[in-house]
């Protein structure tokens, strides 16, 4: 029962750590990153459909993004994308490639970007924290309707803040990489 908890509470903090990743691999860096265009929505005869389902999208080199439609009836529709996205991003076509060069970010904006990438870091830790509470909640629970001892509650106890400490841990080091990343001129 406490391996139980203890492995729901282990893959749920995997997962937080996993959506901060997702998050921070989307924010842009000023170096020109396939994954920048993943949200960027298309309409794509009618349904809103992600830019990575209707193009192929490539890295040319550091500041240049390639994107090529995959009918060339889309062009127009993936290039007005591009631009409606809140990115910053004025794409150039050339005839059924649409190159996307990415600006260098200004002092300004750097010094921004690691104040949301903090922010996002702090809900992952509070995301973790929640879920130790929630594992301690059940852990006491089993010990209060007497199916575990008390010396098995504290040690249940100390195996959840244990995995808690790991994911935290993770959660800064995708933190200093991603300042590192953002900073780097």
């Amino acid at each position: 029962m406490i391996d139980d908890i203890l492995e729901d509470a282990r893959t749920r903090m995997g997962k937080s750590c996993d959506s901060l990743d997702n998050d921070l691999a989307r924010m842009r860096t000023g170096r020109a990153h396939p994954s920048l265009l993943e949200n960027v929505k298309v309409d794509y005869y009618g349904a809103e459909s992600p830019l990575s389902q209707v193009a192929n999208i490539n890295t040319e080199d550091a500041r240049m993004l390639t994107v090529t439609p995959w009918e060339q009836s889309m062009v127009k529709a993936v290039e007005k994308a591009i631009i409606d996205s809140d990115l910053g991003l004025n794409p150039n076509t050339a005839g059924t490639v649409i190159r996307v060069p990415v600006p260098p970010m200004t002092e300004e904006r750097r010094r921004d970007m690691v104040k949301m990438v903090r922010g996002e870091a702090e809900s992952s830790r509070v995301a973790i924290r929640n879920i130790r509470r929630d594992a301690n909640s059940d852990l006491k629970e089993l010990e209060k309707e007497k199916e575990i001892s008390k010396d098995d509650l504290r040690r249940g106890e100390e195996r959840v803040q244990k995995a808690t400490d790991e994911a935290i841990a993770r959660v800064d080091e995708l933190l200093q990489k991603k300042e590192a990343d953002l900073m780097e001129v």
